[in-house]
């Protein structure tokens, strides 16, 4: 099957709010667990209409369905930072997130992005792969500030622009 990346409409925050009903995949994703339905239908919908224009959020489509989502945040003149999430955890391990990231990072080099980081939680093995297939660098590691709560450290990626 293909993988496709569309915009967000109404009602994907339903896949949402079934993605949110997930512990393993919040823990995995950095969502908060045991949210509310109708505080991720809320958010979602803010997301999906738009008008923050240094965040960009696609639908990864598989199978003819939504079961995540890729972004590009902290969009500047010339970098943003690579998110990537897979709702659907019986798709984990399948090549679905590489792909849908190879095609998020075509994009990001269309709108003229100079470069593309990431931040992947020290313990996500699996985003370490990733990183490192789709050609990212590990720039650096990061530690939580002490006051944001029980935040992992993270390592940082960063990959430049195709000459």
């Amino acid at each position: 099957m293909t993988v496709t990346l569309r915009a967000l409409q109404a009602g994907d925050e339903e896949a949402a709010v079934r993605w949110a009903a997930d512990e393993v995949f919040c823990r995995a994703a950095d969502w908060t667990p045991g949210l509310a339905p109708r505080v991720v239908r809320r958010h979602w919908q803010a997301i999906i209409a738009g008008g923050d224009p240094h965040f960009l959020r696609l639908g990864v489509i598989y199978g003819g369905a939504l079961v995540g989502y890729v972004d590009l945040a902290n969009l500047s003149a010339g970098a943003g930072e690579l998110g990537v999430a897979l709702g659907e955890r019986s798709l984990w391990g399948r090549g679905i997130a590489r792909q849908a990231c190879e095609q998020l990072l075509t994009r990001a080099w269309a709108l003229g992005l100079a470069r593309v980081t990431a931040q992947v939680d020290a313990h996500n093995d699996r985003s370490h792969a990733l990183m490192t297939r789709l050609g990212f660098q590990e720039s650096g590691k990061a530690v939580a500030a002490p006051d944001s709560g029980d935040q992992p450290p993270v390592r940082q990626y960063m990959l430049l622009r195709p000459r």
